[in-house]
């Protein structure tokens, strides 16, 4: 279960339940819509057991730290950058882990169309997990469907937040549906991904891509517009701002979370990356 004081600097939207069965009825959120939504940062303890499953259908954007989930009898890993996908219905568990509790942003869905789309968002015979690869994009999207909860559970902000979990759920689809295991350019991605506590050497990447280091680093700038090291750090970066954002680790740190073992560096790097250092970062009102 959830702390009962909840985790610092949480957000939780829920849509009352007659304003959920009145867009039921409606054109366009009959087909889906988002019921609650929310963001728990660095949320040591968290754990929901449903024996029952959910009335709704469950995405969990894993954006930093680690945790699990159990569905059909079968535990998984999840560790960030990762999204979970659970069906309306099935019995499920699961929980931050308790050295490097999760981030997670969350929300339900329901609609005609919600298990369609969520089911897709993973490999759903295999795992209700799968990799997060547009980290920035996907929790933008998330964090504007909250916003749009907690202001004014209208039927038009109703709306808007079904547009966006669309726009949000397709991407999700979309990138799971053009990665390939077999790939080099997703193998180094998925590899960068579940490694961004330390850097990574271009020869040790390419080995795992199984190309050589020239034609790992063609790949990569057709793709993103920069090297492998690049998109690395553009990672690293995005876990740094969700630590800023969701933790009370010091810049220190969140500089050795981020595989820097010099924080001035780090500073320098989050600098030319942000505009602004870490601390002037986490000062900024955001959401």
């Amino acid at each position: 279960m959830a702390r009962p004081d909840g985790f610092p600097r949480q957000r939780i939207a829920i849509v009352p339940r007659p304003l959920v069965a009145e867009a039921d009825q409606r054109p366009i959120t009959r087909r889906l819509q988002v019921t609650d939504a929310g963001w728990f940062p660095h949320a040591r303890g968290h754990e929901r057991s449903r024996p029952g499953g959910a009335a709704e259908s469950v995405i969990m954007l894993c954006v930093a730290g680690s945790g699990w989930v159990e569905l059909d009898g079968a535990r998984h890993t999840v560790q960030a950058p990762a999204i979970v996908a659970l069906p309306a219905g099935a019995a499920h568990r699961y929980g931050a882990s308790d050295d490097k509790p999760w981030t997670i942003w969350w929300l339900h869905v329901r609609g005609s169309d919600a298990d369609e789309l969520v089911a897709a968002c993973v490999d759903s015979e295999r795992s209700p997990v799968a990799v997060l690869r547009e980290v920035d994009r996907t929790t933008q999207l998330t964090e504007h469907i909250v916003a749009i909860l907690e202001k004014d559970p209208s039927p038009p902000r109703l709306v808007r937040a079904a547009g966006l979990a669309w726009n949000l759920l397709t991407t999700l689809v979309s990138d799971l549906s053009v990665s390939d295991s077999n790939d080099p350019l997703q193998r180094a991605m998925s590899y960068l991904a579940h490694r961004l506590e330390r850097p990574v050497s271009v020869p040790e990447l390419a080995r795992e891509a199984r190309v050589s280091p020239s034609h790992l680093g063609a790949l990569f700038r057709a793709a993103t517009g920069g090297g492998p090291l690049a998109h690395h750090i553009t990672l690293r970066m995005a876990r740094a701002r969700q630590l800023l954002d969701g933790t009370d680790l010091s810049v220190s740190e969140v500089a050795r979370e981020t595989g820097y073992s010099d924080p001035l560096y780090f500073s320098r790097q989050f600098r030319q990356a942000h505009g602004e250092s870490p601390s002037a970062y986490r000062e900024l009102r955001k959401g």
